[in-house]
């Protein structure tokens, strides 16, 4: 297969960890023989140091004339502690989501076997916990009409979803659910907020279509309490925009760090993937990122193109790193010495040899040749 993808690595570490997944994905393009095209384009607070525009138009007509895209981090200090910044890094992936009619976050959640003790819930609790959150993307307060009133002491965000935006997203969960555990719970908060109760209706109809799916609801303090005491109840979450940013960033302290969690961003027409962690300024060039989550978006990229051999080969990869203590510092208390870069390196070598011997892991120094 050849695919033409648009790489945005964006501010941080960023470009760092996007390195990493575009080692495991030239090591499948040779592995299986495909063709992976890259065309590289800025974004964030980069973009607007260069251009003034945290989404140049070169970049939206990179993105709207390749396949897929492969997305870093966005954010930087100068902007974060400048709350009074017109322009603002954010706004460019906004514009992106928007322009793009990226409609559907979808964010898997799972608890690894091999890094269950890294995790500060207790084992028994989230031992197999697989949850994919399904996020309302494109719509709610994130998009809403703003308000600051003349004297910057009134503000308002208008947060407002339609019949349409609802069943899309709705659709897709329910669909999911099929080949999963066919359960959808949708967080909300119903009781309060009528742009809930529209969910709420909207998400009950379509269910009707789905027979064979079992639909629950969660006000969404219920929901984050829930995901802490009991996550293996979950299956597919159902969730509007702000609830969905919220309740997958507290999922992540399930496997232990944000470092693992991957996402894909989708529409009707294109796609894009990255991990769901920030652009981690602190940590830029020490080489401690941590890259799974970026080399996971990857192989959810390959999910997307039905390459589904390949998608799994990253995963088993990703799963030896886990065991085997290739990985950053952030879930790794038997090396300090493995960068972002050699856990890159592993999980190529890894793909490129998948049918090698690997009893003599312990015997070799991290960071040279892995597999013998």
């Amino acid at each position: 297969m050849r695919l033409n993808i648009a790489v945005l690595p964006g501010d941080g570490i960023g470009p760092e960890v996007t390195n990493q997944a575009i080692k495991a994905l030239k090591a499948i393009a040779m592995e299986f023989d495909h063709t992976f095209t890259f065309t590289y384009a800025p974004v964030g607070a980069i973009a607007i140091d260069q251009t003034g525009n945290p989404l140049p138009e070169e970049t939206l007509d990179v993105c709207e004339t390749t396949d897929a895209i492969l997305f870093g981090a966005i954010g930087d200090p100068k902007y974060d502690n400048d709350p009074s910044a017109k322009v603002r890094p954010e706004q460019g992936l906004l514009r992106l989501r928007k322009s793009l009619g990226l409609y559907a976050n979808i964010r898997p959640v799972k608890a690894y076997d091999t890094l269950i003790d890294k995790s500060p819930l207790k084992k028994h609790i989230i031992k197999g916990t697989d949850i994919s959150i399904y996020r309302e993307l494109t719509g709610g307060i994130y998009f809403g009409k703003k308000h600051l009133s003349d004297d910057g002491n009134v503000a308002s965000d208008l947060c407002e979803y339609s019949r349409e935006e609802i069943e899309r997203i709705a659709h897709l969960a329910f669909k999911a659910a099929q080949s999963r555990k066919h359960k959808v719970t949708l967080v909300d908060k119903a009781n309060v907020l009528e742009s809930s109760r529209l969910w709420r209706k909207v998400v009950t109809e379509v269910a009707t279509n789905y027979k064979d799916v079992e639909l629950d609801f969660l006000f969404v303090d219920n929901a984050a309490m829930q995901m802490i005491l009991n996550p293996k109840q979950f299956d597919v979450i159902l969730t509007e925009n702000m609830f969905g940013d919220i309740i997958s960033d507290e999922a992540s302290v399930i496997g232990g760090s944000i470092g693992l969690l991957a996402s894909a961003s989708v529409g009707d027409k294109y796609a894009m993937f990255e991990p769901i962690h920030g652009s981690f300024p602190q940590a830029k060039g020490k080489g401690i990122a941590n890259p799974i989550a970026s080399i996971l978006s990857a192989a959810m990229l390959l999910d997307h193109f039905n390459l589904h051999t390949e998608a799994n080969l990253i995963r088993i990869a990703v799963e030896k790193s886990l065991k085997l203590h290739i990985t950053t510092q952030d879930i790794n208390t038997k090396h300090d010495n493995v960068t972002t870069e050699k856990v890159g390196d592993f999980i190529e070598d890894y793909i490129l040899h998948p049918n090698d011997s690997n009893l003599n892991f312990t015997n070799i120094h991290l960071g040279q040749s892995t597999i013998i």
